[in-house]
């Protein structure tokens, strides 16, 4: 142990000025602390400095990732306790690269000036699927981003006239997709439903330019049922919830792409709500067209979600209980089997001692 003191270290870290040593510490040091509870190192900030001490290792770690992150701040980004958890995690594994690749890739610039990136490599693992297929299958928890990522690369589609249409839609499960007794016209009808749709586009676009490009029926935002019978040419298709689809309605769906088009179907499998013994569509696809050319299948995890920690660790949890749940399912099941082996063989023997 004594000579592993003594490869102790100190490095100081020294920042362009107060306000910049602020930005990457957190307020009231709050990133900072993450970066101490990620590093076995001692770390005190004054002024514009830090100061690290610790294993040779660990401070060159911490030095490579305070570099990244300054690298990110300085394009203008605000960084989060998100950015230094994940970050550090990338920089211990020796994945600098691919850290400096996602800090650098910026895909849209929003209304209000705001630059949209990928926050994790599962994010840009989605985008890049997206890119490269007709047909791409986003699936994973609750803030992992699927759905607005997914809005993003179709404006970014429509920016670049790549498409001359955006079209929005999901399945109205909770109303049984018996829009006609709710009141309202049909975007009255459907607005609860697409709710996360509509504010990912005025976050992008801005509620004037939205408003416009759904007048000039640029932006149609329309229910699952109202696809049948359609072909979708020179368009960018999403289907959001696509958990509560069944398979004939993600197979109506998915034969609905045209010429020109582009799909992105979302969905959590952790959150279906279709009646008890009804299949997911979504579940259905991603097994049987994962080998499909010009289809992309992508899983997000509990490490791809851009919410407070917590939500992270909640996603987590329920992951093990559900498969400490299977488990114990299939256990019961091969017991049962066994059992059940076990009285036929009895029941067998029986029947050749009668018989005898």
């Amino acid at each position: 142990m004594g000579g592993l003191f003594l490869q102790e270290t100190t490095e100081t870290i020294e920042f362009r000025d107060m306000h910049e040593a602020a930005a990457i510490l957190g307020e009231r040091d709050t990133l900072l602390q993450c970066m101490q509870e990620v590093f076995a190192c001692r770390m005190v900030s004054r002024g514009n400095a830090l100061s690290v001490m610790g294993a040779e290792a660990d401070v060159a770690a911490v030095r490579t990732l305070v570099q990244e992150l300054l690298f990110y701040q300085r394009q203008g980004a605000k960084l989060t306790t998100h950015e230094v958890n994940y970050g550090a995690q990338l920089v211990r594994a020796g994945r600098v690269e691919e850290l400096h690749a996602l800090f650098a890739e910026v895909l849209l610039v929003t209304a209000k000036g705001k630059e949209v990136r990928a926050k994790t490599l599962g994010q840009r693992d989605y985008l890049a699927k997206i890119r490269r297929n007709a047909v791409t299958l986003g699936i994973g928890p609750a803030g992992t981003g699927k759905t607005y990522l997914a809005v993003v690369m179709a404006v970014a589609a429509l920016r670049n006239r790549e498409v001359s249409r955006i079209i929005l839609t999901r399945p109205a499960v909770e109303a049984g997709e018996h829009l006609g007794f709710l009141p309202g016209d049909l975007t009255e009808k459907i607005n609860p439903y697409l709710r996360p749709l509509y504010d990912a586009l005025h976050d992008i676009l801005g509620f004037d330019t939205y408003q416009k490009l759904l007048a000039k029926g640029v932006i149609e935002i329309a229910p699952l049922a109202y696809m049948r019978g359609r072909t979708l040419e020179d368009a960018f298709v999403i289907l959001d919830e696509a958990q509560n689809t069944t398979p004939s309605q993600m197979k109506m769906f998915l034969t609905r792409l045209g010429f020109g088009s582009r799909m992105v179907v979302t969905g959590d499998l952790s959150q279906v709500d279709l009646p008890r013994g009804v299949f997911s569509g979504l579940s259905e696809a991603s097994r049987i067209l994962s080998d499909v050319r010009g289809v992309g299948v992508v899983r997000l995890e509990a490490l791809d979600v851009i919410r407070h920690d917590v939500v992270a660790r909640i996603v987590e949890a329920y992951d093990r209980a559900d498969k400490a749940r299977r488990d114990s399912e299939k256990k019961t099941a091969e017991l049962q089997e066994k059992k059940t082996a076990a009285q036929e063989k009895a029941a067998a023997s029986k029947r050749g001692e009668a018989d005898a």
